[in-house]
This record gives structure tokens, sequence and C-alpha cells, in this order.
């Protein structure tokens, strides 16, 4: 990648050599541009400036290597400021003020001991088992969409499977999902309430309160009658005493359900419009089912559905030739990273058979996404179905529909198609 070549690609009227490098997170000009195709101004970014402190106090890392550093055990970096609060918590609504007691907002111990709670649930041999349903739930989306000769990639397909399983997994009444989608991908947007619109922040501190008063009235019915399933793995722990708090319960419950399938979507719709827009990687799958793993990967690198994560360093960290300070926030850009020119040849081609693919998607180190197996067999199987009942389409929407979600996720994806089989 030549040094001009990011710089060519923003979009204009953007500045590149601004006090932002370009990509001012408060702009929401930028915001638009930035959520259409982000690429052109991380690569800038990771060219100009990797390690990079805003003018907010807020620091950006953007080269492959960089962001391993901070993403490692043994790196003195956490989710809180020494302290213990959360970075910024002081300038949060009142609301999320609490202090945070989902496991993803957590440093060790406490994160260890959350996580270990849910983790037997999302093991490779406990996901295995799961794979005949997974299976299951993608083929009859694919068999209604193919009696129409029409499909919506997210509502028919990329939606219904993680949904399911999430709330069979968790014992959430499936019947429910309707009511409880919305919520959820409102709700992702209080990660970012400091730099989000009043508005989108109050709609998502609704949401929370939501998903909150439908687990308070869940966990209190299933306490009548425990089951098989996550959440009564969690009243359980509580019940036993000290190892989970009711306020944690709660907030578990919402939290799994959330993680458990909002992203999801965004990996599978993500990389079935990625295949779309490269034909000739969709027929090179077609052909060789056997590169449904490695197209799965390629998704995640490409264009997964989380552009970033954040650390908060616990010590001075030197890095890129600059000192990161004690409890600054840090932005670790994940796909930026996975775009980077020094580990990934042609990084912004679409490969399906690309190898070897170390790509950082799910993060790394202590906060490695718990549900990276599930997502990845969850994707291995709809894109797999997609891929052998669709033949020739025709995508209906010129302009690409982007969901409620802080994440990229996908709104909807209408295409017809010619079944095959």
């Amino acid at each position: 990648m030549s040094a001009t070549s990011p710089r060519a690609n923003l979009p204009e009227g953007i500045d590149p050599d601004d006090e932002w490098r370009g990509l001012n997170i408060l702009d929401p000009d930028v915001q638009a541009a930035f959520r259409v195709d982000p690429y052109p101004f991380l690569a800038h970014l990771r060219s100009a400036d990797p390690v990079n402190e805003t003018p907010i106090g807020m620091w950006r890392v953007t080269r492959y290597e960089d962001c391993q550093h901070l993403l490692r055990h043994d790196t003195p970096t956490g989710v809180r400021r020494t302290d213990g609060k959360r970075f910024g918590e002081e300038q949060m609504p009142a609301a999320l003020q609490d202090g945070g007691t989902f496991m993803l907002q957590q440093d060790p111990p406490n994160h260890t001991r959350l996580r270990k709670l849910v983790s037997k649930a999302f093991t490779p041999r406990a996901i295995s088992r799961l794979e005949p349903r997974i299976r299951e739930i993608a083929r009859d989306g694919m068999q209604r969409a193919c009696e129409r000769g029409e499909i919506d990639v997210i509502a028919d397909l990329a939606l219904p499977v993680p949904a399911t399983m999430i709330c069979e997994m968790m014992g959430v009444p499936v019947e429910d999902r309707e009511q409880f989608t919305q919520w959820t991908a409102d709700s992702t947007h209080v990660l970012a309430a400091l730099t989000s619109p009043p508005d989108v922040v109050e709609r998502g501190l609704e949401a929370v309160r939501c998903l909150a008063d439908y687990f308070e009235a869940l966990i209190a019915e299933r306490r009548k009658s425990l089951t098989d399933d996550i959440l009564s793995d969690l009243i359980r722990a509580e019940e036993a005493g000290d190892r989970l708090s009711p306020d944690e319960l709660v907030v578990h419950g919402a939290g799994l359900l959330t993680a458990g399938f909002e992203t999801t979507i965004g990996l599978i719709g993500n990389g079935i419009l990625a295949l779309l827009r490269h034909p000739d990687q969709l027929e090179r799958l077609r052909t060789d089912p056997g590169l449904e793993a490695s197209t799965v990967e390629e998704c995640l690198r490409y264009e997964g559905p989380i552009l970033l994560t954040v650390r908060v360093a616990h010590e001075d960290i030197p890095l890129g030739g600059k000192i990161i300070p004690r409890d600054a926030m840090i932005f670790v850009m994940l796909a930026a990273a996975n775009r980077d020119p020094a580990v990934f040849d042609a990084p912004e081609r679409f490969d399906v058979g690309r190898k070897p693919n170390p790509h950082i998607a799910f993060g790394g180190g202590t906060h490695l996404c718990l549900g990276a197996h599930l997502a990845r067999a969850e994707a291995r199987i709809a894109i797999g179905e997609f891929v052998r009942r669709v033949g020739e389409f025709e995508v209906l929407e010129d302009q690409i529909t982007w969901g409620a979600s802080l994440f990229r996720v996908l709104g909807r994806l209408p295409v017809r198609f010619s079944p095959r089989d």
C-alpha cells in the first residue's frame, strides 16, 4: 500500500490533516461516512498516525502488531481504570453510574468469576452438540425462501439462526424474539455513551430498562421450575450464595442474550453480502464446500461486525514511539488491524481460501469473545446453506440499510434468486 493511497480514498470534504487525522468521532457527517465505509478512514489513520491521541484524550491504535500487544494477557490493560471505575463514569448518565456488573465490564478477579459461571455452555464440545439444531433452523429458513424465490438475508436467516439458538440455550421463549430484538440493538449504544447523541443514549437506556424488566419477570417464573439451560444455571449459582448477586443475575441474563446474537447477525449478513459482491468467491465456495470454515474466518477479517474494542492502560505503556499514560482509554481498532498490509497479503482482497488468516475479530486475551465457537458454527452453517440453495441472484436494493445496532450489522438485505437443487 502506498503512503498516499489512504489519503486519496477519504470521502470528499474530510481533512486528513486535522487534529483528528480525518476521523472525528464527534462529527455527525464523519460518523455517517464512517458507517458506510470505515476502511479508508482506518487505512489513513494506520498509515499517518498509527498510535494516535485524540483531542479528547482517548487513544486509537491501528497496526496489527500494536493491537495484538494491547490485547495480550501480560500487557497491563483492563476495561476499567486502576481505581476500579469505568472510564468516563462521572460524565455518564446517572443510570449508567452503577458500576456495570456484566462480565464484559469487569476486570479479573470479578471477570474470571463471572465468566466461569457460563463458560461451559460455550466450549467447542458443547457447540458441536448444537450443530444439528443450527442446521435445522438454517435449512428451514432457506426452504421457505426457496419457495418464494426471494429472501431478506437478515430477517430470514442471519437473525433467526443465532437468535433462536441463544434463546434455546438460555431458556428464553423464542416467541418473544420480536419483542426483545429491538431492545438488544438499541441497548448496544450505551457502550458508546460518551460519544453518542443524547437521544440515542436515552433510547439505549430505555432498552436496557425494558430488558431488565423482562428478565426480572422471566427469572421469577423460572425459579418455580428450573430446567437444563443457562438461565437456570445462573439462578442456581445465585441461590447457592455469593457466586452471583440478584442484580448480576438479571444483568447477565440480558447481557448474554444481547451478546449471543446481535453481532452474529452482522457476521452472517455481512459475510453473505461480501460473497454477493464477489461472485467469483461465491462460485469458488459453491464448488468447494470444504472452504466454509475459512470463508467464515475471511468474513470476520474482511467485514467483521465489531470494528474496535476498548482497553484502559493500567500502567504507562510505550507503544509506537509514544507513551500511552496510565488510565488512558484506548480504542483498539480491530478492523484496521485486520487489513494491515504488514500482516495480510493484499488485505483489501476478499479471499475465501485465505491462509494464514490470523485476524483478531474476536479480540484477545482475558476478554477473548466467549461465544466465538458458537458464532463460527452458526455462520459456517448459515452461509453454507445459503450458498448451496441460491443460484442466479439479484440484490434488490442498491443502497445498504444498516440496522439500529452500534455494531456493523445490516438492517436488511433483500435478494431475488433462482433456487438450486
